[in-house]
C-alpha cells in the first residue's frame, strides 16, 4: 500500500474532527472521501499532508512513518496537497504560480514540469502571462491542480476540486483528474459531487462525525440506497 492510516485522531485544540479512522490507499488508485460538512474530510487530508498534527495514530507513506514529519518533508517524499478554495497567488502570473509549485526543482527539471502540467491542462497555455486573479473560477481550479502537479507527486490530495464550478467545467476537471491518474499519480479525493467522485474512484469512504460510517468499492457505494438517500438526492 502507498498510504496506510491507522487509528488517526486529530483536530483543532480540544475539538477532535477525526476520531480513530483507519484505511489504506493502493498505489495507482483513486480513493474518494465523502461526508457532510464537518465530517472530518478536509482534516483527514491535512493530517496526511502534515498541516494538522495527529493526537493519536500513525500515517505511513510508502513504508515510512511520516506521522511527525513536517509538510515540507512530505512534499519531498511525493505527497502534494491541492486545498479547498484554490489558493492561487492572485497577483502572480499563471507561469509564476506554476514555477512556485516546482520550487524544489532545478532549472531544467522546472521547464520539463511546466511542459508536463500544460499537457494535462492545455487551456493554460494561452494564459501563462495572465495574473491568477483575472482567471475564471474554472481556470483558477485548473491552475491550482497544475501547480500541485509541479512537484511530481506520487500521491495528490484533492479537497473539493469542483466546488463552485459550472457542470461543464466540473466535467473538464474530472477528465483531467482521470488523465492524471492514468499517468500514474495516486489520488485521495474529497469531493461534494458524490456521483462524479464515485465514478472516478475505485474505493470510497464515508465519514460521519469524524468516524468511518461506510467504506467499500466505489461502484457498490454508488448503487447503495443509503448513500443515494444521503448524498445523491434520493
Amino acid at each position: 500500500m502507498l498510504l496506510t492510516i491507522e487509528d488517526l485522531t486529530c483536530g483543532y485544540g480540544p475539538v477532535l474532527a477525526v476520531r480513530g479512522i483507519s484505511f489504506e490507499v493502493a498505489e495507482g488508485s483513486v480513493v474518494c472521501v465523502l461526508g457532510a460538512n464537518g465530517a472530518g474530510k478536509s482534516t483527514t487530508l491535512k493530517a496526511v499532508s502534515g498541516l494538522v498534527r495527529p493526537v493519536r495514530g500513525r500515517i505511513v507513506f510508502d513504508g515510512q512513518d511520516v506521522t511527525r514529519l513536517p509538510a515540507s518533508r512530505r512534499v519531498g517524499l511525493g505527497i502534494s496537497h491541492c486545498p479547498e478554495g484554490r489558493r492561487i497567488f492572485a497577483n502572480l502570473t499563471v507561469l509564476d504560480n506554476l514555477r512556485l509549485g516546482g520550487y524544489r526543482l532545478g532549472r531544467a527539471q522546472l521547464g520539463a514540469a511546466v511542459d508536463l502540467a500544460l499537457t494535462v491542462f492545455p487551456a493554460l497555455k494561452r494564459l501563462l502571462d495572465r495574473r491568477g486573479g483575472l482567471l475564471s473560477g474554472g481556470e483558477q481550479q485548473m491552475l491550482a491542480l497544475a501547480r500541485a502537479l509541479m512537484a511530481g507527486p506520487r500521491m495528490l490530495l484533492l479537497d473539493e476540486p469542483s466546488l463552485g464550478l459550472a457542470p461543464m467545467v466540473t466535467a473538464q476537471v474530472f477528465d483531467a483528474l482521470a488523465e492524471i491518474n492514468r499517468q500514474g499519480t495516486t489520488l485521495l479525493l474529497v469531493e461534494q459531487n458524490t456521483t462524479k467522485a464515485l465514478e472516478l474512484a475505485q474505493w470510497g469512504i464515508v465519514l460521519a462525525g469524524g468516524t468511518i460510517d461506510l467504506a467499500g468499492p466505489a461502484a457498490d457505494l454508488l448503487a447503495s440506497d443509503r448513500v443515494r438517500e444521503a448524498y445523491l438526492g434520493g
